[in-house]
């Protein structure tokens, strides 16, 4: 199993509108050459632990599947994407478009209790932006000098937001927005013919605490989500930290296994590890990666 270069993400499009602990903007040249493996294009890919959903915007933007079916448990990143990929998402656009950052307007949208769904999704897209490392779990609090001393602002790109926002909306038909349990989801899919899944999951197999930290829901079969993927009939990309726990779940189902390099944003070089059935396509070319750090806050 080689460890290759840090993958070469500096020409991905930014198409999420989250800053997504964990996303996955680094893995979609790799995606890419998943998707170029099979003999023909699937008709439905799969994303059970959506969150940022980088990878599957990726494979609806640019045609490597006919529809995308993106699954999340939390309900506020539900809402943005339900927002989004509907009628509403003119609203959630022009909300952004013409919202004042100032800290008294940042608290008292986010003092709204609210629960329509544009209202749940343009709370979530401040918190999203305005708290530390766009980080949504309980108990994250907003930024006090972000970058450059220019505080809330920092990460307040109102047109970029609202163009990749109406980039999505303009093509929804594309997407289904599921609001469940990722195992269920995948379950009552694994006969689905010509589905292909990606599947990150938000957590760690290792005993590390930092899921708590970071996401809402942080509690995971794990080796019930192996039993799963083994169980498919459609071919699937998996990745988790490289943690030992992790390893012996992939030996024990028989999966193949590859180390894929990363900086973080204090650019700590980091690995995680893709688990499929046969990775033998990325290891194809793999010298051709040239080394670029990657920021997880795009």
């Amino acid at each position: 199993m080689a460890k290759r270069k840090i993958v070469n993400v500096a020409s991905v499009p930014k198409r999420s509108p989250f800053r997504y602990p964990g996303g996955k903007t680094w893995l979609v040249p790799l995606a890419r050459k998943w998707w170029k493996s099979p003999d023909r294009k699937p008709e439905l890919l799969i994303e059970p632990f959506a969150g940022g959903g980088i990878i599957g915007l990726t494979a609806a933007f640019e045609d490597f599947a006919d529809h995308v079916i993106l699954v999340e448990k939390d309900p506020e990143v539900v809402a943005v994407w339900k927002c989004i990929c509907s009628e509403l998402y003119p609203i959630l656009r022009n909300r952004i478009l013409t919202f004042e950052v100032t800290e008294q307007n940042v608290r008292q949208t986010l003092a709204d209790e609210s629960q329509s769904i544009d209202d749940i999704a343009f709370r979530t897209i401040i918190k999203n932006r305005m708290f530390h490392g766009g980080i949504l779990a309980p108990g994250a609090s907003l930024m006090k000098f972000g970058e450059n001393g220019k505080g809330l602002k920092s990460r307040w790109y109102a047109k970029t937001l609202a163009d990749r926002i109406t980039a999505i909306g303009d093509m929804r038909h594309r997407f289904t927005v599921i609001e469940g349990d990722a195992i269920d989801v995948v379950t009552s899919h694994k006969n689905t013919p010509n589905a292909v899944f990606f599947i990150d999951p938000p957590y760690t197999a290792s005993g590390k605490k930092a899921g708590s930290r970071l996401y809402r829901h942080c509690d995971l079969d794990h080796s019930a989500l192996f039993e799963i993927a083994a169980s498919l009939d459609g071919e699937f990309l998996m990745t988790y930290d490289d943690a030992e726990g992790v390893r012996q779940l992939a030996m024990r189902s028989k999966f193949d296994m590859e180390l894929v390099a990363m900086k973080n944003t204090h650019h700590a070089k980091m690995t995680e590890l893709l688990i499929g059935r046969d990775l033998t396509w990325s290891r194809q070319d793999s010298s051709s990666h040239r080394q670029f750090e990657f920021n997880f806050d795009a």
